[in-house]
């Protein structure tokens, strides 16, 4: 019994040194998540100006917006 658990362990063993490698590794995930971060930062990073460059152009074509001179409602 025992020299046939040796020998089923041995075959394990084996099987899984010589198993072909499959998915990514862990460098890979760790380049993968690492370009994926950077477009989603570069993108961010261009929707954040175009929404400023926006932002600027709607406060220069009204004056300013609302002013700080208290005519809220009931005055």
């Amino acid at each position: 019994m025992f020299t046939y658990l040796i020998a089923l362990l041995q075959v394990r063993i084996h099987q899984a040194r010589t198993a072909p490698t499959r998915g990514a590794s862990a460098v890979e995930w760790v380049i993968i998540t690492a370009i994926i971060a950077g477009v989603a930062l570069g993108l961010a990073t261009l929707i954040k100006g175009l929404v400023e460059g926006k932002s600027a152009e709607i406060g220069s074509t009204f004056g300013g917006g609302g002013g700080s001179n208290g005519g809220g409602i009931g005055q």
